[in-house]
């Protein structure tokens, strides 16, 4: 069931620059089960950080609609090339992207893909994290075990890039209620926190269970592993 989204107290938070829409072209989509999307992809300006982040909209969008109409279903997406692309069960990342573009697809609405990998801390730096999850870290301490923070994301882009689309009150896509939070704080409206689905493997129940536990993520995993 979608979830009232957390306020943000104490002082007003700083609001990101102004990013414009750079390019959009249409991309047809085929995923490996077969199902089939058709998404408009943007690009952008003056994103704070200076990654090439993507928005991919599916259905209807704020750009289609009038003001009193549905409000648009968004992901925040963190690139994951071993999940995204390789399929790995390590992490949940490649069956949330499908089930997400399917959602948004059936919703309208946007599929930010942000070039956070590892949750900021860089491709190379995850693969030296799993090795230490296979020690018996879980995966923050893995992190911090190698200097690195436990989250490094930061989603002021994310933030810019709705606002660009026209995108600044939204239901989103999330287990993260971080990413809520700081959308809040950077000015868009987070009217609802939708859950995805649990995507649990044999490989990844000890990397959900530390996202439950040490940040609160809601995720059930009580009704399936006990």
């Amino acid at each position: 069931m979608p979830q009232p989204a957390p306020t943000q107290p104490g002082t007003a938070p700083t609001r990101p620059g102004t990013a414009t829409v750079r390019s959009r072209v249409r991309i047809p989509l085929t995923f490996p089960d077969g199902y089939r999307a058709e998404a408009e992809v943007f690009t952008f300006h003056g994103l704070a950080d200076g990654a090439e982040h993507l928005a991919l909209a599916f259905g209807t969008t704020p750009e289609d609609t009038t003001p009193q109409d549905a409000t648009p279903l968004v992901r925040l997406h963190s690139e994951c090339l071993t999940g995204d692309v390789f399929g790995s069960d390590r992490c949940d990342c490649g069956p949330q992207l499908r089930e997400s573009v399917e959602r948004i697809a059936e919703a309208g609405g946007y599929l930010l893909y942000l070039r956070q990998e590892g949750r900021g801390i860089g491709l190379y730096n995850k693969l030296d994290a799993y090795a230490l999850q296979d020690s018996g870290l879980d995966t923050y301490d893995a992190n911090t075990a190698l200097g690195l923070p436990e989250d490094g994301r930061d989603y002021t882009a994310a933030a810019q890039m709705l606002a660009a689309l026209g995108a600044t009150g939204i239901d989103l896509l999330s287990n993260n209620p971080d990413k809520a939070a700081q959308l809040a704080g950077l000015g868009i409206t987070v009217e609802h926190r939708v859950p995805t689905g649990v995507h649990l493997s044999a490989s990844n129940i000890r990397y959900l269970r530390a996202k439950v536990e040490r940040t609160g993520h809601s995720i059930e995993l009580s009704r399936l592993v006990g």
